[in-house]
């Protein structure tokens, strides 16, 4: 028989992937140079700002999930690049401030409800909050982080430890 008592909850879980994919994130972020903000590797691709800006709302989509039954991105404003590197760390910091406040204060039954996300009518998706949080939420931010430690060493910008030692702290 399997001992449950000693199983963390589904919101234990949560918390403690997100805190170690929020403090690995804002190390990346923290690298961002200022004056590159600009930059694009490829004419297809992300400026750093624009991508740096587009981490900085993984927290904010957290909140979303936890506190909002959709969210509908049909004629949702587009949001701006940053501008500055004091700007890109005060927005992700505050948005994962907002994260942990509404992880804390959720009810664990919430994590089984299903969310959706929608362009009008249209579902793109609709999934348990906890799979959005994992796929939506952490893997998007992850992905994003990889392209911008790319996007660093393309720019001669030392890559922090992410899973491990880099090439630049051994």
């Amino acid at each position: 028989m399997t001992d449950t008592a000693s199983a963390p909850s589904l919101k234990q879980l949560a918390l403690g992937d997100l805190e170690h994919e929020l403090e690995t994130t804002r190390r990346v972020l923290d690298r961002v140079p200022e004056q590159h903000l600009d930059w694009k590797p490829h004419a297809k691709s992300f400026s750093l700002g624009q991508l740096a800006t587009h981490l900085t709302q993984m927290p904010f989509w957290v909140t979303t999930t936890i506190t909002q039954d959709e969210l509908d991105v049909a004629g949702a404003p587009r949001t701006e690049p940053l501008d500055t590197h004091a700007a890109i760390m005060r927005r992700f910091d505050d948005n994962v401030a907002d994260a942990r406040e509404a992880l804390q204060n959720a009810d664990e039954s919430t994590f089984g409800n299903k969310w959706s996300l929608k362009a009008g009518d249209h579902v793109i998706l609709s999934m348990p909050r906890l799979a959005v949080l994992r796929s939506f939420c952490l893997s998007h931010m992850i992905h994003h982080r990889g392209q911008l430690s790319v996007y660093l060493r393309l720019l001669d910008v030392p890559v922090p430890s992410i899973y491990g030692p880099t090439a630049d702290e051994q």
